[in-house]
């Protein structure tokens, strides 16, 4: 049932743009407590833009034409963003390779990018430097510096104008300021500096160039997502390699930020702090800003010691081991390989919508597993009775052998696919998140199956054994007739409990429209079962009934229906599966 169930939900969430790559994952993720997710490309849409240009003057550009008469000026920019680049320019003119930051500022020049200087050394991007520097062979040796703000303005000690001289920066002040403003409007803001007269172990003395302004916009489907998943009582971290006003910025246009009480870090502050005290505020943080990949590893593993089921979104080889630690790795899609490898499902999309569908259809799966294992201990238990029950009752066979094969084929194979086919339902997503230690019979299932499964068995003892039933059906040697009625009675209950089993409601046919699979298998029960009645002979002792014993034995049947009705009535504050 498992393997079936979740076999055919990995292909129905394969449309919704998720590729489980191990199976377990995809019930897992139905059990979630907390979310540690990326926001460039999950939250975020993930095509970023230079949206503007913020000049040591204090001038603001927003297309890169507007800087072509100021020509010293410019070739700093132009050189800056194309050799400080991992990204570059195919023969179609087309930016490639490099992450999407890379992209988007190589996008921003558009003039002629074409590399006329050759590369002496680079100093490659790092989540811990928060820095990129390329130096060139131009008329002198240049190095070119790109990085957080935070890091690169307290080393730029002066700042090109417009008319490509060099001043002294002493308005630092009205320069954050302006920034501050973008990044509390959600705006990425990337420095870009250099120094043409440099020690290169040494950071020192550079000359800013600029402040690039980088817009990333919120997917408005992922606010819907992020929704799904707090009602569904899962807690969502956000990690992101941004500073703080930007990070919260973003928190608050998706709605993750909405209590005084939710907690902010940055990375350092975090790294700060011991395993006990992040421990016990881990329930109230919401953002981690200007993360390291060691952050997420740390967050993973301090939330499993408190008992927690974790999932970790992911798409970098540095996310590698955060993913595999992580109870339910989600590697991006457009991520590296190795991210992909270490994670159990890939979002192919890279949406947070997508990973709230996963989450949904995890819950589906327990479910549907549960819902199975009601019918099939109910059929259990009342063919256990039978067979202990029977012989001091005088029946020795109320079931033969071969028509226990039959029924075996319905208990497992054939409802097992009927049932895996359960559609996922939103209000799964307003139940709390089950505990590790839940076991997967609750309470509510032991009183279904106990008690349809004690009236089965009273029904059929009662059947076989009352002078009144035997009067509705005609006399044969060895009660042929009877006993072939009790063979349709037992299918046919099993046929009725099915529908009993795959909802909590009065409704037997709620949602049934969306499980086209289970009506078809009941459908194909009902048919093989009816032909066996008629032909299945002295293998299956069934020698035909008539119509008016046929329906008889089918309105008998049909009484599991409103004896589980009754169930529900009165278990209806248990009502859970």
């Amino acid at each position: 049932m498992i393997t079936l169930v979740l076999s055919s939900n990995m292909k129905r969430m394969l449309k919704s743009n998720v590729l489980v790559r191990k199976l377990v994952g995809i019930e897992t993720a139905g059990s979630l407590n907390i979310l540690f997710t990326d926001k460039t490309g999950t939250l975020t849409k993930g095509k970023l833009e230079v949206v503007g240009l913020l000049t040591g003057t204090l001038k603001e550009y927003h297309q890169e034409q507007e800087l072509l008469s100021l020509i010293e000026y410019h070739q700093h920019l132009k050189n800056a963003c194309i050799y400080n680049n991992s990204s570059y320019f195919n023969q179609e003119n087309q930016v490639v390779g490099g992450n999407i930051t890379d992209r988007a500022i190589l996008e921003f020049i558009k003039t002629n990018p074409t590399l006329k200087y050759q590369k002496l050394k680079t100093i490659p991007f790092d989540s811990k430097n928060k820095y990129s520097a390329t130096s060139i062979n131009a008329e002198k040796k240049i190095m070119y510096i790109k990085g957080a703000p935070e890091k690169i303005l307290p080393l730029c000690s002066q700042y090109l104008t417009e008319s490509g001289r060099k001043i002294p920066f002493t308005n630092q002040q009205s320069f954050m300021k302006m920034m501050d403003n973008k990044t509390k409007a959600g705006i990425r803001v990337v420095l870009l500096a250099y120094n043409d007269n440099y020690h290169y172990e040494e950071l020192k003395n550079l000359t800013l160039i600029g402040a690039l302004y980088i817009k990333d916009d919120i997917r408005k489907e992922a606010i819907e997502g992020l929704a799904m998943v707090k009602k569904a009582g899962i807690q969502t971290v956000m990690i992101t390699g941004d500073n703080k006003e930007t990070a919260i910025s973003i928190a608050k246009e998706i709605h993750l930020l909405e209590s005084s009480d939710d907690i902010i870090l940055t990375s350092e502050e975090l790294s700060k702090l011991s395993d006990e005290q992040i421990k016990e505020m881990l329930s109230n943080l919401k953002i981690v800003a200007r993360s390291l990949p060691q952050d997420k590893s740390r967050l993973v593993k301090l939330s499993e010691e408190l008992g927690l089921v974790v999932g970790m979104t992911g798409d970098g080889v540095n996310d590698a081991p955060a993913l595999k630690k992580a109870d339910v790795g989600f590697a991006m899609g457009s991520g590296t390989e190795v991210s992909k490898e270490a994670g159990d499902i890939v979002i192919l999309d890279d949406n947070f919508s997508s990973i709230a569908n996963a989450i949904l259809y995890g819950r589906t799966i327990f479910k549907s597993i549960r819902k199975f294992i009601i019918f099939q201990l109910t059929i259990n238990l009342c063919a256990i009775s039978l067979s202990i029950i029977g012989p001091f009752i005088g029946i020795e066979t109320p079931v033969t052998i071969i028509q226990m094969l039959w029924i075996n084929m319905i208990m497992d194979t054939l409802a097992g696919i009927a049932f895996s086919y359960e559609p996922p339902r939103k209000s799964y997503m307003e139940e709390k998140p089950k505990a590790k230690t839940e076991p997967i019979i609750n309470s509510y299932m032991y009183g279904e199956i106990l008690f349809t499964g004690i009236y089965s068995s009273l029904l059929c003892i009662f059947f076989l054994k009352s002078p009144w039933i035997a009067q509705l059906y005609r006399t044969g040697s060895n009660d042929k007739y009877l006993m072939t009625a009790f063979f349709a009675l037992f299918i046919f209950m099993g046929i009725f409990n099915c529908f009993n089993a795959r909802t909590t409601r009065l409704n037997l046919l709620a949602n049934l429209n969306k499980n086209i699979v289970f009506l078809i298998v009941i459908l194909f029960i009902a048919i093989v079962q009816i032909y066996l009645i008629y032909y299945g002979g002295n293998m299956f002792r069934s020698y035909g009934l008539s119509w008016k014993e046929l329906e008889i034995t089918i309105l008998l049947a049909a009484t599991v229906i409103p004896i589980d009705w009754l169930r529900k009535l009165i278990s209806k504050k248990k009502r859970a599966i």
